[in-house]
């Protein structure tokens, strides 16, 4: 159970990356501002999901 977590947040944790860097490229290039509007309300949705996973997994570690 422990290593699905950990693999799960460590997926969460990579794919905010990704969305960051990807909505930080769409501002730089000036794209459409719903367009990075869309980026970041990802990143902050799966922000919170790796968020959540981690610390799922420090309640598993203490018992």
């Amino acid at each position: 159970m422990k290593i699905l977590l950990m693999v799960l947040a460590t997926l969460a944790m990579l794919a905010t990356l990704g969305i960051l860097f990807a909505g930080l490229f769409s501002m730089a290039r000036g794209n459409d501002a719903m367009r990075s509007n869309m980026f970041m309300r990802w990143r902050v949705i799966l922000q919170a999901a790796a968020l959540g996973l981690v610390a799922l997994l420090m309640l598993l570690a203490r018992g």
